[in-house]
């Protein structure tokens, strides 16, 4: 669960409520980093807007494996073993069971050429650059990024993916939220919708 208090599913009162009928899964379960926001719904609302907007989103143009492989990347960076759980069987759905395992072994060893091609491997040293070293950000990092053949929006992109699993590991590692009732991988399967947070 997490070190703060929470409000269950069926102890939520009716705005609560139909907040946690968008992004429930099977049998009404809330994962635990959501769940975290249940004292301040209008949080919860935040998130899942700004989440499914930078990786659940039709109008995103780099690949979802990639923005998720991302998101497990710096959530290993940050040592959020929940959200490296979480987001390693969502790429496992996306890229198939051996070639996740393979993307794994690249992210522990912090070597992804023999993974990555050169203009991907740019793109995830700047999201490592951002999560543990931000004073050293700069023009030139943006450069390189463009010099590789990513367009201003797939910049941002992988800047906002990599701005928010810094803000969700923090939060969960903040609160002490753990994975204990949760169901590994469930996510938002609608891209088209922004609205629509169902988890599956």
């Amino acid at each position: 669960m997490s070190w703060i208090k929470t409000i269950a599913y069926d102890k939520a009162d009716s705005k609560l409520k139909s907040i946690f009928d968008r992004v429930k899964g099977p049998n009404n379960t809330i994962d635990n980093v959501l769940l975290i926001h249940s004292l301040r719904p209008h949080t919860l609302v935040g998130h899942m807007t700004l989440y499914k907007s930078v990786l659940h989103h039709s109008g995103n143009t780099l690949p979802k494996w990639y923005l998720e492989g991302i998101g497990v990347y710096v959530s290993h960076l940050n040592s959020c073993a929940y959200c490296v759980e979480h987001h390693l069987a969502g790429l496992k759905k996306l890229l198939g069971q051996e070639k996740a395992q393979r993307f794994f072994e690249a992210l522990e060893n912090d070597d992804f050429d023999a993974f990555f091609n050169v203009k991907y491997r740019a793109g995830i040293s700047y999201a490592k650059k951002l999560t543990i070293t931000i004073e050293n950000v700069n023009k030139d990092d943006f450069k390189n990024l463009q010099q590789l053949g990513f367009t201003d929006g797939e910049i941002l992109e992988i800047n906002q993916v990599t701005s928010y699993f810094n803000y969700v590991n923090r939060s969960v590692l903040g609160l002490g939220a753990n994975t204990m009732g949760d169901i590994i991988g469930l996510s938002p399967k609608e891209s088209d919708d922004s609205g629509n947070w169902n988890h599956s």
